[in-house]
């Protein structure tokens, strides 16, 4: 029996084209005069094989389709509006070459600022960077309601007896730090019944989630001009800023959602360090990322 040859890079095309004259040469003539033809043909294929899998590598990964071996640390990144988290790793990782790319705490596409990204064996302190502190800008609007607790759902105008006194906006900011129950919202990624609570709203299901301890440090009032309330926010893994502009609305008896948000910290790593995604360098290199936290 013929065999044809296989390296570790693929089919040999020496062998091929050995395997194609011992099978013409069995055939006998008049079929050794095609061999040089049939011979040209395969080797053309061959080739552009080759050349589309090389391609293929190299939109995965850069210059050779090849991660770095020595490229390790932590990129952040100041997240624009209108992408996902998962998003910008996919572009951070494109630009490192395809090496390992996590982030260490996801922000909605609505919202804007610090993403930590975490390249190589940094990826091993994705856990630990989560669940530092996180800071927050956030600008909650009151007198309407929507589905999603943010400003991605239809907005639903709520009556009210006027707009609520500062005494009472800084009383019901008050009620929301320390160690709290916090109801995550209905379009959340936390599961009810084994399915995403997203999944189940946008079926039409009335779903509720279990309240979840969440840790909120303090919360500061930045500014107040009825229906706008903007505040920063210091908080730990796990909290869902858009619960606080729901419970806070619904506390001062307007309603309220998230109009905006913007994150300016996680532990130690601030926006103004971040990298903006238009300026990310068209390949990182050791240079551009820092030393991830250690332990």
């Amino acid at each position: 029996m013929l065999h044809w040859r296989k390296t570790r890079k693929g089919r040999d095309p020496a062998a091929l084209r050995g395997l194609l004259v011992a099978i013409v040469s069995r055939a006998g003539s008049p079929f050794e005069a095609v061999v040089p033809f049939a011979w040209a043909g395969l080797r053309s294929g061959l080739m552009a094989k080759s050349t589309s899998n090389r391609r293929r590598r190299d939109s995965r990964g850069g210059e050779g389709g090849r991660a770095s071996p020595d490229l390790h640390g932590i990129l952040v990144v100041d997240k624009p509006a209108g992408l996902s988290s998962m998003d910008v790793v996919r572009r951070v990782r494109r630009a490192a070459g395809g090496a390992k790319t996590g982030h260490a705490g996801t922000l909605d596409p609505l919202a804007t600022g610090v993403l930590v990204c975490c390249i190589g064996r940094a990826t091993k302190a994705v856990e630990r960077l989560m669940a530092g502190e996180k800071v927050y800008e956030a600008r909650i609007a009151l007198g309407a309601a929507t589905e999603t607790d943010d400003a991605e759902g239809e907005r639903v105008a709520v009556g009210s007896a006027g707009p609520p006194s500062e005494e009472a906006v800084r009383a019901a900011l008050r009620a929301q730090t320390g160690t709290i129950e916090q109801v995550p919202p209905r379009h959340s990624a936390v599961k009810v019944g084994g399915r995403r609570a997203y999944a189940r709203a946008r079926a039409g299901e009335d779903v509720t989630p279990e309240p979840r301890e969440a840790h909120v440090h303090a919360i500061e009032l930045l500014r107040y001009a009825y229906p706008s309330l903007d505040v920063r926010i210091t908080c730990g893994k796990g909290t869902y800023i858009r619960s606080i502009a729901r419970d806070v609305g619904r506390a001062l008896g307007t309603e309220g959602y998230l109009a905006a948000l913007r994150r300016t910290a996680v532990g130690d790593h601030t926006v103004d360090r971040a990298v903006a995604l238009d300026a990310l360098p068209e390949r990182i290199a050791s240079g551009d990322l820092l030393t991830p936290p250690s332990g």
